[in-house]
């Protein structure tokens, strides 16, 4: 098994654990929105409950788009995670502005990432200089090599507005390190963050072994074309074509997504150097990570730039190369990283995949009621389920158990019969606490639920439309989407018996 070091480290044995988007997190000490140290009393509180996985997001920088899968940096992350109140001397600073952004049901993501960089640049412009001449910042800056072009991109960025680095003039549209020095400032603050950002969720990665619970991050698959990535390094991507995804049962027009394929015979010609920098930077922040689309590294639909979805084709076209691909880049993945990767293999999946994750001792993704057969009218058993899998009840793009079930009858309907139910219209609290304990009794090595799943217990912990309880819509621009907030603080969570007790028990029989 190509990853038998990588699971020594984790165990192979179950695993259990919760996930969630940092942002919807609010404590009475956070600004605004989920901050990377907002997560240690999580960490203690899976630790007392016998979690012990806490699923992350992903964190990257994402600009002023509010998609966590829309990243602008394969590396950077992103600085309105930064806990303000923990950053050395930030006290002279006055922190009410943002505090008010905490009290709001949604997170008003572009309007507080906008007070928030203020904030951060009147503290640069207060610390910076002591801060720049520690051994560690200095270290820092030197040993991670996507910083400078990413910090040069951003500057860029500032100065002409946030538009495409396709609408900036033509000199600047390609990465030129003689340029570094007339944008020092900006370089230096962006820089700056990043440095704190990687040295805050370092230490809650620490804090995490420490407690014997592993840090589970999420590696996008794709970046934005408006990137620093693609900006820096055009030849290692296919800018003329978009990945997406053909018409299926879902989607009848298909997706395009935007995103621009990765052109890998050019990494193969670096020794997929991209993608070891990627995964170096990731190893220093999470035990295991998670692969968005894992199937798009055997074959990705690619939609030509004028078209329609519908009007793509895949990449390679020969299906043949399909599998030969796909394990050549799992490989060098793990070969390039001591984190545990896990696959996202959901969605319409060549069978060829399947055996080749298995091989590889990579765990795919069981969502308990997609989990049927072809017929798509019976739910495979439990006991079926393969041991290299997580086992879960829903994802972030789709809705909660309690959702699920008021929009989809039919499928409910099924599911009882399934479990043995008369199906009544409402989801009870006594069925959905039963529901996530199947999930955490599965053979999977893995058993991990959004946070809102568990929460879903108790009325007081959630909002009453469940529709508010969704993190994400795909195909659709919405203005609630990636904008969820927890309805408690998570003082309020760590602090209730009840939950606590029913969590526990959901890990016994």
């Amino acid at each position: 098994m190509k990853t038998e070091k990588h699971w020594e480290r984790i165990g192979l044995k179950p695993h259990h654990g919760i996930a969630l988007p940092l942002s919807a997190l609010r404590t009475k000490k956070s600004c605004g929105i989920g901050e990377f140290s907002d997560l240690i009393p999580l960490i203690d509180w899976c630790k007392n409950l016998g979690f012990d996985c806490l699923q992350l997001l992903p964190l990257m920088d994402t600009g002023d788009d509010a998609s966590p899968y829309n990243p602008i940096s394969s590396c950077a992350l992103d600085p309105i995670y930064l806990s303000l109140a923990d950053l050395p001397g930030a006290h002279f600073l006055n922190l009410d502005e943002l505090k008010t952004f905490t009290k709001l049901p949604r997170v008003a993501i572009r309007e507080l990432k906008h007070v928030k960089l203020e904030w951060l640049y009147r503290y640069f412009k207060q610390a910076f200089e002591a801060v720049s001449q520690e051994k560690s910042y200095l270290l820092f800056v030197e040993s991670h090599p996507w910083l400078l072009p990413y910090a040069l991109f951003k500057a860029y960025k500032d100065e002409y507005g946030g538009k495409n680095w396709r609408d900036w003039p033509l000199e600047m549209q390609s990465y030129d390190e003689a340029l570094i020095e007339s944008k020092r400032e900006s370089i230096d603050f962006h820089s700056f963050l990043q440095y704190f950002c990687y040295q805050q969720l370092g230490r809650v990665k620490e804090y995490a072994a420490s407690r014997h619970v592993f840090l589970k991050g999420d590696v996008p698959i794709l970046l934005s074309p408006d990137s620093a990535d693609v900006w820096a390094d055009k030849n290692l991507f296919i800018l003329d074509l978009a990945a997406g995804a053909p018409p299926d049962y879902y989607n009848k027009e298909g997706q395009k997504w935007g995103f621009p394929l990765f052109n890998w015979d050019a990494m193969r010609r670096t020794g997929f150097a991209w993608w070891r920098r990627r995964l170096d930077a990731a190893s220093h922040l999470f035990h295991i990570y998670r692969i968005d689309h894992v199937v798009g590294f055997f074959r990705i639909w690619a939609i030509p730039e004028a078209s329609k979805p519908a009007e793509g084709h895949f990449v390679p076209e020969n299906r043949d190369l399909w599998a030969g691909q796909g394990k050549e880049l799992l490989e060098m993945m793990i070969d390039a990283s001591p984190l545990l990767p896990m696959a996202e293999d959901l969605g319409t999946i060549p069978p060829e995949v399947y055996p080749i994750l298995k091989e590889l001792g990579i765990c795919g993704t069981k969502v308990i009621r997609w989990t049927r057969y072809d017929d798509q009218k019976t739910y495979i058993p439990y006991s079926d389920y393969e041991p290299f899998s997580m086992t879960t009840v829903s994802t972030h793009d789709a809705d909660t158990l309690s959702g699920w079930w008021k929009r989809y009858p039919d499928e409910a309907h099924a599911f009882s019969h399934f479990k043995g139910w008369t199906y009544q219209p409402e989801l009870s609290r006594e069925k959905i606490f039963e529901i996530l304990r199947d999930s955490h009794h599965t053979p999977s090595y893995f058993h991990i639920n959004l946070l809102q799943e568990y929460l879903a217990l108790f009325p007081e912990l959630v909002w009453a439309n469940p529709d508010e309880e969704r993190i994400n819509v795909p195909g659709a621009l919405l203005p609630n989407n990636w904008t969820y907030r927890f309805k408690p603080y998570v003082e309020e969570i760590v602090s209730h018996q009840g939950l606590a007790e029913k969590m526990r028990r959901l890990l016994t029989r």
